[in-house]
């Protein structure tokens, strides 16, 4: 039995009058991402480091931001979509660590309700999904609130068969 690991990062500008989707879910805030899709850094992240463990290249190329197909897409679609394609080329996800560095909102409050989105999308254990934030104190571009960043390590199982 053979083990991957994968690891994917995200960042995205952030703006006023846009949303801030993150881990699947809505976040209230005055600034929202600029993107293609919904532009949910954490599911990026995480689609980037299953795609990266499985040996099947990046989100950008799965899911290509020139494509209109992709525009305003809902990322837990992508999220689902990467799932099906890393089990068909035969591996399970064992486990998910992610974090989302921002400096504004603080995200701990809506951290179960990413993971539980997650893992429902998965369809795995939500012990299986860590999500954690952390700000910059104030340093780069996340302390600035220019914009947000997400990065993401997973471990996948060489399915039997």
């Amino acid at each position: 039995m053979s083990y991957r690991v994968g690891q994917g990062y995200d960042v995205h500008r952030l703006a006023t009058e846009e949303t801030l989707w993150l881990g699947g879910v809505l976040i209230p805030h005055s600034k929202g991402t600029v993107a293609h899709s919904d532009g949910d850094v954490l599911i990026h992240a995480i689609c980037d480091a299953l795609l990266g463990a499985a040996g099947l290249g990046n989100i950008g190329l799965l899911f290509p931001d020139t494509s209109v197909k992709f525009e305003n897409i809902d990322s837990k679609i992508l999220l689902k979509k990467t799932c099906t394609l890393v089990q068909e080329n035969g591996f399970t996800i064992v486990n998910i660590d992610s974090t989302l560095i921002a400096q504004n909102p603080r995200l701990n409050p809506w951290i179960p309700q990413m993971v539980n989105v997650m893992a429902g999308v998965l369809e795995i254990d939500p012990g299986r999904v860590s999500v954690k934030a952390t700000t910059t104190e104030k340093l780069g571009f996340e302390g600035r609130e220019e914009g947000i960043s997400a990065q993401a390590v997973v471990l996948l199982k060489e399915t039997d068969g």
